[in-house]
């Protein structure tokens, strides 16, 4: 989804899809934004939050993630020998986390305490296999929850949700690392076609962090990532805008890491939002108030910090949920405005890596890219542009991303 050029990442049935539709916007002044976004550049903590290595597969201890720490999001759940394969070019580029969905309708879709475990089983053991560290992405209601279904949208009953949670959490307890709580709430379209409420997010993450702590009290809770948008109305609200909304909420105690999500669009990795926000042709001539059109680089993250710290929850950092650049070049894709070239998109993934290495610690903590591709994708898909290698099974087509990131020093 584009909102006046601006990416919206949407996640749809057990994997996640870039729609091409194109939504209008409407604004507020950006007297009642400014202190909201204020940028942010340097970060001095007392020190980094620390957390013990796990032990051994099974066992509820915490792991560690490095700052930055680095990720890729995966698409696991269907066929064993892609799971495999992909899991290994991931181990084999020195990456350490993949992201998952473990969609609530996939799992649980037969009816209440109706579980099928078979496709879960089988990739957790190879994601263990592998000794990689997941984020198992929750959400995405059955029919029988109702939620506006077939829709995204949160359960007419939460308790629902916390169930089929507990259940995962119990099963998977010392071997899923970190559970990301829903995704971008701050869209009508993920929120049962409803206004975006960070206040009602706000209670099911709460819900949803007593329920993880209870079973296993060393996984990680993650809060959504959130769209970057410019539209603030009933169909979506800014995700700075949407993250003081949860604060003001209470929000504040019920994570361990915020998630975000990070696009690059046009531009390199190292530049500011400033820069973005007052060029036409780097913001797709967003009509939207300075302040709004700070979305448009990588480094609008430091604006969803800026938020936590003006909260005084700077003690605890961000989980980069998704970012990248898309290549696409089709004529009538929305995206094609700020799609760059094979080579740029390789070299600006490294650097986003080497410029959070030299520019957020140690506030960031895992960095998680998109995508290793769902292999049933075409090639012509617009989330195929984004990925860092060709979908499709068995032939392997590298992109110039992934070997450079596989040549990409790690910390």
């Amino acid at each position: 989804m584009v909102v006046l050029g601006a990416l919206v990442w949407i996640a749809s049935g057990a994997g996640a899809d870039l729609t091409d539709s194109t939504l209008l916007g409407t604004h507020l002044p950006a007297t009642e934004t400014a202190a909201l976004i204020t940028p942010v550049s340097t970060v001095s903590l007392d020190s980094p939050i620390a957390a013990d290595q796990r032990a051994g597969q099974g066992e509820s201890v915490a792991v560690q993630m490095t700052s930055p720490d680095y990720g890729v999001q995966v698409f696991l759940f269907w066929r064993d020998e892609v799971a495999d394969r992909d899991l290994r070019l991931v181990e084999e580029a020195g990456f350490r986390w993949v992201k998952q969905e473990f969609a609530w309708r996939e799992i649980e879709g037969a009816g209440p305490g109706i579980y099928d475990w078979s496709y879960s089983d089988r990739l957790m053991d190879q994601v263990d296999a592998h000794k990689l560290n997941i984020i198992a992405r929750v959400g995405v209601q059955p029919a029988w929850a109702g939620g506006n279904y077939p829709d995204i949208g949160p359960p007419d009953d939460y308790q629902d949700f916390m169930n089929f949670l507990g259940a995962l959490v119990s099963r998977y307890q010392g071997r899923v690392d970190a559970y990301q709580i829903w995704n971008e709430p701050n869209l009508s379209r993920e929120w049962g076609g409803r206004p975006p409420n960070p206040a009602e997010y706000a209670e099911m993450l709460k819900m949803a962090y007593q329920t993880v702590k209870a079973i296993d009290p060393d996984a990680t809770v993650i809060s959504a990532g959130l769209a970057p948008t410019t539209r603030w109305d009933d169909v979506a609200m800014p995700d700075t805008v949407f993250i003081q909304g949860m604060y003001d909420a209470g929000a504040a105690p019920y994570f361990d890491l915020l998630g975000a999500h990070g696009a690059g669009y046009k531009v390199s990795p190292e530049t500011s939002p400033d820069v973005v926000a007052s060029d036409p042709a780097l913001n797709n001539h967003d009509p939207s108030s300075e302040e709004l059109k700070r979305i448009y680089c990588f480094r609008h993250v430091e604006d969803v910090r800026a938020v936590m710290l003006a909260n005084g929850d700077g003690d605890k950092r961000i989980a980069l949920l998704e970012f990248g650049w898309t290549t696409d070049p089709r004529s009538d894709s929305p995206y094609r405005w700020h799609a760059v070239t094979d080579g740029q998109q390789a070299d600006y993934l490294v650097r986003a890596f080497q410029y959070a290495q030299e520019h957020w610690r140690p506030w960031i903590a895992v960095m998680s890219l998109i995508y290793m591709p769902d292999s049933e994708w075409g090639i012509d898909d617009e989330q195929t542009f984004w990925s860092i290698i060709y979908p499709g099974y068995p032939d392997l087509r590298m992109r110039p991303a992934y070997m450079a990131l596989k040549s990409m020093a790690k910390d």
